[in-house]
């Protein structure tokens, strides 16, 4: 049911919490686990907790350096936190991402939830890279759960809405979807473009691109379209240069 979904861990602290998110994996039949710059990692403590079921899924667990490389193959990503304003606005809850994750599997997507490590969670940095954002409600003197249960809750709702609306394969655009990789690429091609043109206010640029970049997460990009855009990008670019003087004589490719 969730093949195409992955627990991403950034910065895990404890390898026990790193088995029982295992558990949870097996749980909903999420069989990729993702680590990202592990704190520490040692097996013969997260075994236990994983249990005979999510054994397999801890052997075959993916370990990356950053978030960046570790999302890039992936069309979507959903992260987690606990602090809600400024950089984090528009928050899901766990029952309204669940819909929202199922929708792009049931496109041919592929959906990582991210969740940050026990003690700060994810950086402001690891936020803007991804496409939505789900906090889960509790009371107000106790909002931390264990990362554990966190995985357990979230992936329970993708796995809910999954069962209402599978996979189709004949239902869906032979265009595939850009990964997270492109749609980062055509983030930065968007930014340079509204630079050029003296769109974009100066001062904290990356703050005022986060309507830019939730509307790219939204939209569920193909690849001809990622291609189209990056081609628009370029045509703006090319006639802002020439508007300045800089620009050649040429009409850049499309």
């Amino acid at each position: 049911m969730l093949d195409n979904v992955a627990v991403v861990l950034v910065r895990p602290r404890f390898p026990e919490n790193i088995g029982a998110a295992a558990r949870a994996c097996a749980n909903f039949g999420c069989s990729r686990l993702v680590l990202v710059s592990p704190e520490r990692w040692e097996e013969d403590r997260a075994l236990p907790l994983a249990t005979p079921k999510g054994a397999d899924i801890l052997r075959r667990m993916e370990i990356f350096d950053d978030l960046p490389a570790a999302l890039a193959g992936f069309t979507c990503a959903f992260g987690t936190t606990a602090r809600t304003g400024g950089w984090r606005r528009g928050l899901f809850t766990p029952a309204q991402a669940g819909p929202e994750a199922a929708a792009r599997l049931a496109e041919g997507g592929t959906v990582a939830l991210v969740f940050g490590s026990e003690d700060r969670g994810l950086e402001n940095a690891e936020v803007e890279l991804c496409q939505g954002l789900v906090n889960i409600p509790t009371v107000s003197d106790a909002s931390s759960l264990n990362l554990s249960q966190a995985v357990l809750l979230v992936l329970y709702e993708v796995f809910s809405a999954a069962r209402e609306r599978p996979y189709a394969p004949g239902g869906r655009s032979k265009d595939r979807l850009a990964t997270h990789a492109e749609q980062e690429m055509l983030f930065s091609a968007l930014r340079e473009t509204l630079g050029e043109i003296d769109y974009l206010r100066p001062g904290n640029q990356d703050y005022w691109m986060l309507p830019v970049r939730r509307l790219l997460g939204r939209l569920g990009l193909r690849r001809g379209e990622f291609n189209l855009l990056m081609g628009v990008c370029r045509q703006v670019r090319w006639v802002a240069d020439r508007a300045r003087g800089r620009g050649g004589g040429g009409v850049p490719e499309p």
